[in-house]
């Protein structure tokens, strides 16, 4: 994904591998009514995309741990409250990559919600992006 001089978000969906459903055991897949929920309830949201994509637009609340940083950023992870991970899209292999590191770093499964349909399908049903906020 990129943003276009129009402000517009392009999605380009002719890359990568579609992701399962189902990741792993005891991690749950979620849609966009979990995610605005779980952003009500003050949850986080983790947007597992490099710091370059996030840094264009994001979904409104997310936080930015790029999946190859996950593993030594899982202190900002709080294990006793559901973290929604998200990356691209269905065939994106950001968010996949993080769960897997956490998973194997013995991260409860049961704290970890997927988002599969990341930004592509966020920015699809019209959803709102805003350029993230920069780090406290």
């Amino acid at each position: 994904m990129r943003l276009a001089d129009s402000g517009l978000v392009v999605i380009d969906a002719t890359w990568g591998t579609i992701r399962p459903m189902q990741l792993a055991d005891g991690v749950c897949t979620v849609g966009e009514l979990e995610v605005m929920e779980h952003l009500d309830r003050g949850l986080s949201l983790i947007d597992s995309r490099p710091a370059e994509a996030y840094g264009s637009s994001t979904i409104p609340g997310a936080r930015n741990i790029p999946h190859d940083e996950t593993v030594e950023r899982i202190s900002q992870l709080d294990p006793a409250q559901p973290t929604i991970f998200f990356c691209n899209g269905p065939q994106c292999a950001a968010s996949p990559e993080a769960i897997d590191a956490l998973l194997t770093s013995k991260y409860p499964p049961a704290a970890i919600h997927y988002y599969r349909g990341g930004l592509h399908d966020w920015i699809s049903l019209g959803l709102p992006t805003e350029p993230p906020s920069p780090p406290a």
